[in-house]
C-alpha cells in the first residue's frame, strides 16, 4: 500500500486548513491506497474517521505527532495521549508498552522540533521520516543519512496542511490493512519505503 503517513486535520490541529472529507478526496486523486491523521498532541478524530473510512471505502489510521522535550514523535497504536511534554524516551516507553510504533517526525528540521541525532541512541524508535513535505531538501537528506546510519526504517510523509501538499511524499508498506493495529504489525515486520507520488517513483 502507498500511503501518507503524516496529515493534518484541522479540527484539533489548529495550522490545517483541510477537513477530512478533503484530505480523503484528495488522496484518491492523487492514487493513495490510504492516509495517516497525525494532528499535533490529539487523537480526538479517530471515531469520526472510523465512520469516513467505511462510507468512502478507503482506510484512514489515526495516529498522533507528540512534542516530546526533544521534538516531534509520530506514533500509533495508542487509545490516549500521555502527560504532554514527556521526554522522546518515555514517550516511546509508553507507546511501545502498548504494543504501539514510534516514528521521528521530520528529524533534523530547524525550528527546535526533531529529534536530529537522537536517533542514533533512543530506544525502541523504529523509524525515522527522511523525505518530509514540509521539511528542505537538505534536511529531509540528513534525515535520510541518520537513519541508514542508525538502522531505522524510512519514512516518507507530506506532513501536509493543505490539501496540495497531500501526497507529496508517501511510504509504500506491502500487503493490504484497514485497521490501525493492522497498520502497526505491517509497520514492525515490513520493509517500508519512501515514495514521490509521481509515478511512484522510490526515492
Amino acid at each position: 500500500m502507498i500511503i501518507d503517513t503524516h496529515l493534518h486535520e484541522r479540527t484539533f490541529s489548529g495550522d490545517s486548513k483541510m477537513n477530512l472529507r478533503e484530505i480523503v478526496t484528495e488522496a484518491k486523486r492523487k492514487g493513495l491506497d490510504a492516509v495517516c491523521i497525525t494532528d499535533h498532541d490529539a487523537i480526538g478524530l479517530a471515531a469520526y474517521a472510523a465512520r469516513l473510512a467505511q462510507e468512502e471505502n478507503f482506510p484512514i489510521f489515526v495516529g498522533v505527532e507528540y512534542l516530546a522535550l526533544e521534538g516531534d514523535i509520530v506514533a500509533f497504536g495508542i487509545d490516549d495521549l500521555p502527560a504532554p511534554h514527556l521526554s522522546a524516551q518515555a514517550f516511546i516507553d509508553y507507546v511501545t508498552a502498548q504494543g504501539g510504533v514510534c516514528i521521528a517526525a521530520h528529524p533534523y528540521r530547524s525550528n527546535s522540533r526533531g529529534l536530529g541525532d537522537l536517533l542514533f541512541t533512543l530506544q525502541n524508535l523504529l523509524g525515522a521520516e527522511v523525505y518530509n513535505g514540509s521539511t528542505t531538501p537538505l534536511e529531509n537528506q540528513m534525515a535520510l543519512q541518520t537513519c541508514k546510519k542508525a538502522g531505522l526504517k524510512p519514512f516518507g510523509a507530506s506532513d501536509a496542511h493543505t490539501t496540495v501538499q497531500v501526497g507529496l511524499y508517501a511510504t509504500e508498506i506491502p500487503g493490504h490493512f484497514t485497521t490501525t493495529a493492522q497498520l502497526v504489525e505491517a509497520i514492525k515486520t515490513q520493509a517500508c519505503r519512501p515514495v514521490c507520488l509521481s509515478g511512484f517513483r522510490a526515492l
